[in-house]
């Protein structure tokens, strides 16, 4: 039974954390079920509102429960692991597919598993190593996938709040408009929150949140650091401005088409 117990675990640290061909594969299939999955809890709030289906709720439920154990498993420190913010992320997804009845108005937090999809330092290093792409513009991707969290956990906030306090917010689309348009501080007046709770957090939203916004959506067109080999040290991010190395002081010389403000 001992040696069964390490095989499994050894099997599956190889799958998470391996470097062949099959572990790639693996993983990468697991992300994609992770984008498709989202993709399914934000369309299904619009076509199914009031969530009578949860047949394929259950499915999904299922396998992230498998995709639980089998991390846990392959854990170097599982305990570790149980208290890490990815394990409560996942536990309250799988929550939230299982006991509709109790946790509906929480569904939406299940958006929180983006998380793992850009900070996983596996995956990072498997798509530098695959792709020249990915390693030329792997700042901006990442600030892109930031702010897709950051308005999708907002949208969440929003949504779980004012969906039985707010008559203009029946899904998760209208939570996105709501929380697009104060972000960006549109604010066409067409949905506005009617309740204290409800205006408290759009109070909370335009002072933290839009100057959060507003750095990261910076951050995809102007990156905060450009990618540059100092010969000396090997540095290799400065500011798009620098003139020297602020590790070693080493004058650089980094090439810019002169568009730096």
């Amino acid at each position: 039974m001992a040696a069964e117990k390490s095989a499994i675990r050894t099997f599956l640290r190889q799958m998470y954390f391996g470097h062949s061909v099959q572990a790639r594969v693996f993983r990468y299939f697991l992300i994609a079920f992770d984008l498709i999955t989202i993709g399914y809890f934000i369309v299904s709030s619009v076509l199914d509102p009031a969530r009578h289906h949860h047949e394929l709720d259950y499915v999904i439920a299922a396998v992230l429960l498998l995709d639980y154990v089998a991390r846990l498993i392959a854990a170097a420190r599982p305990s570790r692991y149980l208290i890490s913010f990815t394990s409560f992320a996942d536990v309250v997804v799988i929550a939230s597919l299982i006991a509709p009845a109790f946790l509906e108005n929480f569904a939406f937090l299940r958006v929180v598993r983006m998380l793992r999809l850009m900070r996983s330092y596996h995956l990072l290093k498997e798509l530098r190593d695959a792709s020249a792409w990915f390693r030329r513009n792997e700042d901006i991707l990442q600030s892109a996938v930031n702010l897709m969290v950051f308005i999708f956990v907002v949208t969440a906030i929003v949504f779980v709040v004012e969906d039985d306090r707010n008559e203009n917010i029946n899904n998760y689309l209208d939570a996105l408009y709501f929380t697009v348009t104060t972000l960006t501080t549109t604010g066409f007046g067409d949905i506005t929150m009617t309740d204290s709770v409800g205006r408290l957090m759009t109070v909370l939203i335009m002072i933290f949140g839009v100057a959060l916004f507003l750095r990261l959506v910076q951050t995809i067109f102007r990156p905060a650091k450009v990618n540059y080999a100092c010969p000396d040290c090997g540095l290799n991010r400065h500011d798009p401005d620098a003139v020297h190395c602020k590790h070693c002081g080493r004058t650089i010389n980094i090439p810019t088409e002169g568009t730096w403000e």
